[in-house]
């Protein structure tokens, strides 16, 4: 489990680099928002048949950072349409 925290970390993390442009999301949404990204890419690449759900494997991880820039663009999108109203 605490693998598993620590590799959302560092999905999160690497898709907040990848993501150009500043981001006002806060530590503990990117940790949230990595832990997501690494479920989603651990359920793609156990229905690809690479690997369990909870196990790292290199197409994992990769869908994982790709599923996590998605949501950090989408998490920035709606809290930057939440600002832009105020």
């Amino acid at each position: 489990m605490i693998g598993f925290i620590v590799a959302g970390l560092v999905i999160g993390a690497l898709a907040r680099l990848i993501k150009p442009g500043k981001q006002n999301l806060s530590i503990i949404a990117t940790l949230l928002l990595g832990l997501a990204g690494s479920v989603i890419g651990g359920v793609i690449a156990n229905l690809l048949g690479t690997g369990s759900i909870f196990e790292l494997n290199v197409l994992g991880f990769i869908v994982a950072v790709i599923a996590a820039v998605a949501l950090i663009g989408t998490a920035e999108a709606i809290t930057g349409s939440r600002n832009r109203r105020a």
